[in-house]
């Protein structure tokens, strides 16, 4: 629920919305898709924290609220543009202010309908094309331009909805749920109906959505596209866009094929593509993907990408991403912070260095005289840097310790590499492309030398370059809010990485945060949403920030027991041989697959049954997240223990260390606003300029300890709340989930948990029931009518769900029974002995014998 009553009271007292959902929404759907809508028309910067549970229709819920908010914003705008009309007409005779206004409405909805009506002829076109079996795109017949038929400038632009997700792939699935719902004209019906050309117009206007991409999944062509890496591709792209004309890349958008940019900008609008058909079409069309898309941009209302064109400033700006005024819609958030994190990582190994100055010398020995004085420079710091921290790290491999912590300040110690300045020699490397050209010309001498030598080329080698400029570029940002690893790898002969990992993801985030006119973070498992405040959103206002953890649309039930898998108790045999005996019972009433999350790859060695199927997976693993265990595939989700992250690792004791700092230091500031401001005012003035910090208290102290303490429970809880959400995919799916740890019982713990699985949880009397309970749950709506009935649907539990599919297994030979002793029984006492015997021992039968 929201944290706050007031705003639940105002949003259910709130007149109804028309969300135009396709099918009958629940009553979590409308109470979701009525805050998102309420964030987006705040904006100002108002920031949602929502969580939906799986099987919730979440994607849906959130295109529905969204685009209606996004057309009744764009009618505003209309009808604002028709307003501005009439006070600039303020004191003119009635007369002239009618036509005035007249024009205008028809003005814009002229405008409106060229557009909507050149869209309609190229979704006519892609229809033919289909049904023709995709002939060239050479073959289709010119399309007007957008911007000549009323299509939108930069300038008028009317907001956009960027939403993205962490792989392509759901961004696919969000796309085919974009497909199904149908919105009114973003114009007002009184300016379509004033048009004489509006005869025949449709009723919804088709929703016009971008999907972005990199040059890695857009490049057409064949020589560029074939070089795998990214960083390579985006070289050589940037290099033949700076060739002689003869050398340039001939898909690039240019004034000789303006026809086919434009045709490519109205086939994207018209229709819905995926990525996919962003790369189709512009192989048809002979003009690149990557930069013809941009053209589309101004006329998009939803524009898709994957989570690092968005979090990368440098992305944006390359794409011409502009958040300004706009919606962000981050899905899948519950990893966002991590993903943040990963985006500005890097890592480095002493082989790779090793490589990169043998690359050098190859260059500088063949190209070193041709090179400009300042080039030389900047080509000898690059070596520099290379001897550095090839130094750092030899000196790492003789210290005992497989891993551990590096203080920045002396990794380019060496050499006088600490003299160089950064952000110029990165600049440098990417404006010159330096890296591609390095290895380019060293992929070429050895090619060169190893056919000589045996006519064979040698295998593609690794852009090393490329991996030392985002490692250097890594090295640029704040000392205090990063920190770099050091890590031996077995191998022969030994290697050992440099790692760099961001510890705050605020400033990365806050260029988002603060250009955007509301930020959506949306997910199954949210919870808990303090890490979410504290560290993306820390300055942040609380009015500015709205939560809400929606309920689930199936109903509930619950069984526990009493284990506890922490590191000091993990290994007890007893506790082990009970799990495995308790996964035996629970497998033997579950009808379909079943899914069990371990804390660690160590308990992955479970006896598995002769029935059914049991997949064993890991919490954090890649079967925990985006991959879905629908209807059979599982009916039971069973987590084992709590996956705490190892305290004692570098990257997290570096971590906590960060949290606990960062905590301790605002509560200091804290107390410090708090006592100048109880002050008397001329001992505020004597204050100034010398910023005295009061000392800590003990209290500040435990505080900063608890917060980090927060942080590191609230990082496995994540990891359990999207474990759990692998099942229940939809309304008509049921699952069991169970967790396995007396911990869970904690109210610290609980409170963790989505709201859904919280409703669901047993009291204190309850627990001690166990696992045992659940065939009981399983059989104990049996009904004996001379048949075996199913529950009804208005009192369905997940137990009584699955015990459905289980009577059907054993219907036909009761049945059968049923008819045997009536032959011999016509009084019906018999079969009233078995039907008792039945109620009685079946659970445990089935539980225990699986025969």
């Amino acid at each position: 629920m929201s944290d706050d009553d007031d705003d639940d009271n105002k949003t259910n007292n709130a007149p109804p919305i028309d969300f135009h959902h396709p099918y009958q929404p629940y009553d979590v759907q409308l109470q979701f898709m009525r805050t998102v809508y309420d964030v987006l028309e705040k904006g100002n910067g108002q920031v949602g924290i929502l969580e939906s549970p799986t099987g919730t229709g979440k994607s849906l819920s959130l295109i529905c609220a969204s685009l209606t908010w996004l057309r009744a914003h764009k009618r505003a705008r209309y009808e604002a543009s028709v307003d501005a009309t009439a006070a600039a007409m303020a004191g003119e005779p009635q007369w002239m202010v009618e036509a005035a206004l007249r024009r205008r409405r028809e003005e814009l909805a002229r405008r409106w309908e060229d557009r909507e009506r050149a869209l309609e002829r190229a979704r006519a076109r892609e229809r033919a094309m289909e049904v023709r079996g995709r002939e060239r795109a050479a073959k289709r017949a010119r399309v007007d331009q957008l911007n000549e038929g009323g299509g939108r400038t930069r300038k008028e632009k009317d907001g956009e909805i960027y939403y993205t997700s962490r792989t392509h792939s759901q961004l696919t699935q969000f796309i085919s749920q974009l497909r199904r719902p149908a919105f009114p004209p973003s114009i007002p019906a009184e300016m379509v109906s004033c048009s004489a050309e509006a005869d025949g117009m449709p009723a919804a206007e088709t929703v016009k959505q971008l999907p972005l991409s990199s040059r890695q999944k857009l490049c057409i062509n064949p020589s560029v596209a074939r070089l795998g890496s990214l960083s390579a591709i985006n070289d050589r792209c940037t290099e033949l866009q700076q060739s002689k004309p003869k050398e340039r890349c001939p898909f690039m958008p240019n004034a000789e094929n303006l026809k086919q940019t434009h045709e490519f900008r109205d086939s994207v609008l018209a229709t819905l593509p995926d990525i996919e058909d962003l790369h189709r079409v512009g192989k048809e069309l002979q003009v690149c993907p990557y930069y013809a898309s941009r053209t589309a941009i101004p006329g998009a209302e939803v524009i898709t990408l994957p989570y690092p064109l968005l979090l990368q400033k440098s992305a944006r700006e390359a794409l011409g991403i502009k958040l300004e005024g706009n919606v962000v819609i981050i899905d899948e958030a519950h990893n966002i912070m991590d993903a943040v994190a990963n985006v500005h990582a890097a890592e480095i190994r002493l082989s790779e260095l090793r490589r990169a100055r043998q690359m050098l010398g190859l260059y500088v020995k063949r190209f070193g005289k041709k090179l400009k004085a300042e080039n030389r420079v900047m080509v000898a710091q690059v070596g520099k840097v290379v001897e550095s921290l090839s130094e750092c790290l030899n000196a790492l491999l003789s210290v005992k310790g497989g891993q551990g912590i590096v203080d920045s300040n002396t990794v380019l110690k060496a050499r006088g590499a600490d003299l160089i300045n950064l952000y110029q020699l990165v600049r440098y490397i990417q404006e010159s492309k330096l890296a591609y050209k390095v290895e380019s010309y060293a992929s070429y001498a050895e090619e060169q030398e190893s056919t000589t030598a045996n006519g064979s080329k040698p295998p593609t080698s690794t852009p090393v370059l490329h991996t030392l400029v985002s490692f250097l570029t890594s090295l640029t940002n704040l000392s205090t809010e990063g920190r770099i690893f050091y890590e031996k790898i077995s191998s022969t002969p030994s290697d050992i990485k440099l790692s760099y990992l961001l510890l705050s993801p605020t400033h990365a985030f806050s260029s988002i945060a603060s250009a955007a006119r509301a930020v959506i973070l949306a997910g199954g498992t949210m919870s808990p949403f303090d890490d979410y405040r504290a560290h993306l959103f820390p300055t942040l206002p609380p009015d500015k920030i709205t939560t809400l953890s929606c309920g689930h649309v199936i109903p509930s039930s619950t069984a526990s027991d009493s284990f506890e898998f922490s590191f000091q108790k993990r290994s007890d045999r007893a506790m082990i041989r009970q799990l495995g005996l308790a996964l035996l019972n629970i497998c033997s009433v579950v009808p379909d697959g079943v899914v069990v999350f371990f804390p660690s790859y160590g308990y992955l060695d479970e006896p598995k049954p002769k029935t059914g199927a049991v997949l064993l997976s890991v919490v954090g693993g890649k079967l925990s997240e985006g991959i879905n265990f629908a209807d059979r595939l599982g009916r039971c989700v069973i987590v084992v223990g709590l996956p705490y992250p190892n305290i004692h690792a570098p990257d997290w004791k570096a971590r906590l260390e960060y949290v606990e700092a960062t905590a301790l230091s605002r509560l200091r500031d804290h107390t410090h606003t708090n006592t100048r401001a109880e002050r008397p005012v001329q001992d505020q003035d004597q204050d100034q300029g010398q910023n005295p910090l009061p000392t800590p208290t003990r209290e500040d102290r435990e505080q900063a300890k608890q917060a980090a303490r927060e942080f590191y429970e609230n990082a496995c809880m994540r990891a359990v709340n999207q474990s759990i959400g692998r099942v229940i995919r939809h309304r008509g799916d049921y699952a069991a989930v169970v967790l396995v740890d007396r911990r869970f019982g904690a109210e610290r713990v609980r409170a963790k948990l989505p709201g859904w699985i919280r409703a669901g949880l047993p009291s204190a009397g309850e627990e001690a029931r166990g696992l045992g309970t659940i065939p009981q749950q399983l059989f104990q709506h049996v009904l004996w009518t001379g048949q075996i009935s199913p529950v009804s649907p208005g009192r369905k539990s997940v137990f009584d769900m699955a015990a459905n599919h289980l009577f059907d297994t054993v219907k036909e030979h009761l049945t059968s029974m049923r008819h045997r002793y009536a032959a011999v029984d016509p009084s019906g006492r018999k079969l009233l002995e078995v039907k008792s015997r039945f109620q009685r021992e079946a659970p445990s039968t089935l539980c225990f014998n699986k025969h």
